[in-house]
């Protein structure tokens, strides 16, 4: 294995939450995000030495300050210049709001942030705007977009797939392509946070969903991932099979997608580090552990990275190393992060579903 890629090793993606202040009050919000900043928030110089762990993982590693809304932090600037001066891959998760101004992505870019990704959950203002709790979130999106290109940052569109959003995704679709985005990161609800009182798809409406994404990717010039929905590999893999996504990545049958604790992290803005923002089980804090040992060595993480450890249908599940489902969500509703994945409609080949094992 390319020790570069090897997620036992290295997150592929390591999210900071800087802060979780944030003027907007979302529907899905994971951080349940308040108006003011936290007074234990990581200071400017633990957050330097945060990202000096950063590189301990590998040169290039992907570092996403996330929120709240980083824009929140004054030292934001400084602390994207601090990780680029390190030879990390720095990106922004910012909110759609008046404070995210062609200024200050300027400032943002002349740092050396590498890309910037903005949430659509709607396809106009009305639908958008509603989902955010904020009148006014739609078109600073669109500004700030525009904004960013004008920067010369590359732009990417997050979007929550739950009951109140999935029928505005042709919609937002044609927003991501008028706005230029090179990717779509499109997330399937996780119940934490606000987001509890989320209703989530039906797993088959999922299955589907997944398969016009895949179809998407195949025709739009952006690219498509899906984030807390490693099955989208596994219908992108069935679909290969049947004869209908022959364009699809050779590569998903030789290295499993990212899940939890395996290829991604999280670190809090209190410094606590989690396999996931949405799996809130904290291994340790930076202020006193090491970021690299806990990620490689911490029995929570190596238990996530273990495809074979898992319950239910997962565990026997045939796509297990390419999906292995999201660990999130079964912590989320089982309170085991190794449980199935209740999202997903497959039933793996010799599944007895009456009796939960697989048989001979």
């Amino acid at each position: 294995m390319n020790r570069d890629l090897d997620t036992s090793r290295r997150p592929l993606v390591l999210i900071w939450e800087v802060t979780q202040a944030c003027e907007l009050a979302c529907e899905h919000c994971r951080a349940d995000a308040q108006s003011m900043r936290h007074p234990d928030e990581l200071t400017t110089a633990q957050g330097k030495a945060l990202l000096d762990s950063a590189r301990e993982f590998a040169e290039n590693q992907l570092v996403v300050l996330s929120g709240g809304d980083p824009c929140k932090r004054p030292d934001l600037t400084e602390l994207v210049r601090y990780g680029s001066n390190r030879g990390l891959s720095m990106s922004l998760t910012p909110s759609g709001t008046d404070e995210l101004t062609a200024e200050v992505l300027d400032d943002l870019s002349d740092a050396g942030l590498r890309r910037i990704a903005l949430s659509l959950d709607g396809g106009d203002a009305d639908s958008h705007d509603a989902f955010r709790g904020e009148t006014g979130s739609f078109a600073a999106t669109v500004d700030a977009a525009a904004a960013a290109r004008d920067a010369g940052l590359p732009l990417q569109i997050n979007t929550t797939v739950c009951a109140e959003t999935v029928e505005q995704l042709p919609a937002i679709r044609d927003r991501v392509r008028e706005l230029g985005a090179v990717l779509w990161s499109v997330f399937f609800l996780v119940p934490v946070g606000r987001g509890r009182l989320l209703d989530p798809i039906a797993p088959e409406r999922a299955d589907r969903v997944m398969a016009w994404l895949a179809e998407t990717a195949d025709e739009e010039p952006f690219g498509v991932k899906t984030t807390e929905a490693p099955h989208y590999r596994r219908v992108k893999l069935q679909r290969r099979a049947d004869g209908a996504d022959g364009d699809a990545d050779a590569g998903l049958q030789r290295r499993g997608g990212i899940v939890a604790g395996d290829g991604f992290a999280f670190v809090s803005h209190t410094g606590d580090v989690y396999p996931s923002g949405f799996l809130p089980e904290s291994v340790g804090n930076v202020r006193d552990d090491d970021l690299v040992d806990l990620y490689r060595n911490s029995d929570l993480f190596t238990a996530l990275r273990n495809r074979d450890a898992l319950g239910g249908k997962c565990g026997a599940c045939e796509f297990r190393h390419v999906c292995g489902g999201s660990r999130s969500r079964a912590y989320a509703t089982t309170g085991d992060p190794l449980a199935s994945d209740p999202l997903c409609p497959h039933v793996p080949e010799g599944y007895d579903t009456s009796e939960g094992t697989a048989s001979d």
